[in-house]
């Protein structure tokens, strides 16, 4: 009778440490751009390494960055992993406070045209579709027009949303979508449809930290331990991702969360994991690189007088310092 009174007793004190553990994790809402650039997250989702620190993330695709600044700056999204330069829009142009909390990659942003284009400077009198037309890829697109000698004004520019739009307006469109900043896996895509890849976006600027993790002020320090527990997590994704030994089983997570073939998907974790053009270390920021997003806002879009402000006003590694110091 005492064996069977323990063992209940045991039973439910397990139960209740099952449901205290449940109610002490964390939700965050996260809200994104598909695509590859979200290969650590779903590497942490897969590795059930956002549950093991307390983190309950809820991924939303955002369909533009209006939205995905928006829904941060509201409250509706805690963090937003996508292109940085929308954290100084909304800095400069919204007046909200933002902060740049992580590094990521560079966006692996390729030109694409329609097939009878042979040069950007063809695209004179032509339309551009862009997420937005102040931010981010879309001023990599004003940059490499203006080098091949367009103006703004000498193309006009069609705000359509993020990449999946961008795409279908191209394939669907194709008389008012001559031209637009593409990633992976969009990019294989984009040439299985016969469109024409032009190469790499950055090619006249070199470094440029395109995606990384940015929040609001206020709230990153009114819940610092949340969001270095998710960096923390999110960097443990990216070094499972990167690991070699997982190759096969990575390239698999690709193509499920994805929605590609085998070999597209393996055509993306080479992508993603190339040593020069692939995802940072660690999620690392890339200082030179941030500064050359502001240099290409200052000159395309005319800002501060065209000289940047120092980066340090949109950035605060603290966050990711004490991360990093918690997995080493």
């Amino acid at each position: 009778m005492r064996s069977t009174l323990r063992i209940g007793v045991l039973a439910c004190a397990a139960m209740v440490g099952t449901m205290n553990a449940a109610s002490a994790q964390t939700p965050l809402k996260v809200i994104v751009f598909p695509g590859l650039s979200n290969f650590s997250i779903f590497a942490a989702q897969h590795k059930n390494l956002f549950a093991k620190p307390g983190i309950d993330i809820e991924l939303t695709n955002t369909p533009n960055s209006d939205v995905m600044r928006y829904g941060l700056a509201q409250g509706d999204y805690q963090i937003a992993q996508g292109g940085v330069d929308n954290a100084v829009a909304m800095v400069e142009l919204a007046k909200a406070d933002a902060i740049i909390v992580t590094g990521g990659d560079n966006g692996y942003n390729r030109i694409f045209v329609q097939p009878e284009i042979n040069s950007l400077a063809d695209l004179r009198g032509k339309t551009v579709v862009v997420d937005a037309p102040n931010t981010a890829f879309g001023l990599l697109l004003y940059k490499a027009l203006k080098d091949n000698g367009l103006n703004k004004g000498d193309y006009a520019v069609k705000p359509v949303g993020a990449t999946t739009a961008r795409l279908e307006a191209m394939t669907k469109d194709k008389a008012n979508a001559m031209a637009a900043v593409i990633n992976p896996p969009f990019t294989f895509r984009a040439r299985e449809a016969g469109l024409k890849d032009m190469g790499p976006a950055t090619k006249t600027i070199g470094a440029y930290q395109s995606d990384g993790a940015f929040v609001m002020r206020d709230w990153a320090k009114a819940n610092s331990d949340a969001l270095v527990r998710y960096i923390s997590a999110y960097v443990e994704g990216r070094r499972w991702a990167l690991d070699p030994a997982n190759k096969e089983e990575a390239i698999a997570l690709l193509a499920e969360r994805l929605k590609l073939t085998p070999q597209l998907a393996a055509q993306a974790y080479a992508v993603a994991t190339d040593p020069v053009e692939g995802m940072a270390k660690d999620a690392k920021f890339d200082m030179e690189g941030f500064k050359n997003t502001l240099k290409l806002r200052a000159e395309i879009e005319g800002q501060w007088g065209g000289t940047p402000p120092s980066p340090e006003k949109y950035i605060d590694l603290s966050y990711y310092d004490r991360a990093m110091a918690g997995i080493r």
